[in-house]
């Protein structure tokens, strides 16, 4: 894996020296992806796409023995992970003071003396996004004023999508007024498991069009939707009406994301690029919470689409509270301790 070197990293290590921290490679700032401006619906492709369970699971099995990274390495793609979280609350106790909380740890994730110890004071670690409720949308934008961090908001009845469908359309409308940059859609998950495509096609497209300059993420709700073939084809047809990402949970479903699904929805995203052109991000969400399973889930892009989805344009995290342990694990790097989390609260 080619790198680039950074500053030193641990306290009496030159930034010359062989262990400092290293970014990996093909992650400098460039222009963003062309959105994606949707195709019209291929049933005939839709209907021919077709998984098989074993084959999937036999690849994500060799995942974590084939790719490790310690050290040096290890720190640089724990920061890496932290720039493409969407660092989320949605709780049903959720309030101002916790929001604006939530935000301040966006703009500063890592506490200020790993910063200076990891030497990356210079590079401005962010998180990839702040992710909350319609509500705290506009406490989220001004508490974020000025930092380049968009607000992304749940929405369209979130997270069942059971609602009217017109007061989803203006639920997306209240969002994008209030500021947010982002919006994460949930689907009608009858439309898949009934095979109702042109449904789902029009329902998407319908909120893409609502969003206007906001980036659409689209929530499958994969633990609700029976089998892999149905997550490959919902992901189809949801990049058909032309969703930015598409996303694999809401976190609220019993079984969230996971490596297997990961893999096929990675596999869709790469056969829509090819018969396209256009780059659509992937964000798993619900139920990843260490360090480890970051680090899982970046090799997982790094293998199946490539450096380009090693960046918050193209990849994210859903998560609450894998900031904490990322954060642990960082300081072991720096003091060759692992602390308590409550050194690193997250609000």
């Amino acid at each position: 894996m080619t790198v680039t070197p950074l500053h030193a990293a641990r306290p009496g290590r030159p930034a010359d020296s062989p262990a400092a921290v290293r970014w990996p490679s093909g992650l400098a700032p460039d222009e963003h992806p062309a959105r994606n401006p949707g195709t019209a619906l291929d049933l005939a492709l839709v209907r021919a796409t077709r998984v098989n369970r074993s084959a999937v699971e036999r690849r994500v099995a060799t995942l974590p023995a084939r790719r490790t990274v310690k050290k040096e390495w290890q720190a640089a793609w724990l920061l890496r992970a932290i720039t493409c979280m969407d660092l989320t609350t949605l709780s049903g106790d959720d309030t101002e003071g916790n929001v604006r909380r939530l935000c301040a740890k966006a703009r500063h994730p890592l506490r200020s003396d790993l910063v200076e110890a990891l030497g990356v004071a210079d590079l401005h670690v962010t998180t990839g996004a702040v992710c909350v409720y319609h509500q705290y949308v506009a406490t989220a934008v001004d508490a974020l004023r000025g930092s380049g961090i968009p607000v992304a908001a749940v929405s369209t009845g979130f997270p069942a999508g059971l609602s009217p469908f017109e007061q989803r359309l203006a639920e997306i409308h209240a969002s994008v007024a209030a500021g947010a940059q982002e919006i994460d859609i949930v689907i009608t998950r009858a439309h898949v498991l009934t095979g109702n495509w042109q449904a789902l096609y029009d329902e998407v497209r319908a909120f893409r069009e609502a969003c206007g300059d906001a980036h659409l993420k689209t929530i499958l709700g994969v633990g609700e939707l029976a089998t892999l073939t149905n997550v490959a084809r919902a992901s189809l047809v949801s990049m058909m009406a032309g969703s930015d990402f598409i996303k694999t949970s809401t976190g609220k479903e019993t079984s969230n994301a996971t490596l297997p699904v990961g893999l096929v929805m990675a596999r869709m995203i790469r056969e829509y690029g090819s018969r396209t052109g256009f780059e659509v991000g992937f964000k798993p969400a619900g139920g990843i919470r260490t360090a480890k399973q970051a680090l899982d889930w970046l090799m997982l892009m790094k293998e199946e689409l490539g450096d380009r989805w090693l960046r918050p344009h193209l990849f994210r995290f859903g998560a609450s509270g894998l900031l904490t342990d990322v954060e642990r694990q960082l300081e072991h790097f720096v003091t060759g301790r692992y602390a308590a989390a409550h050194r690193q609260p997250m609000v």
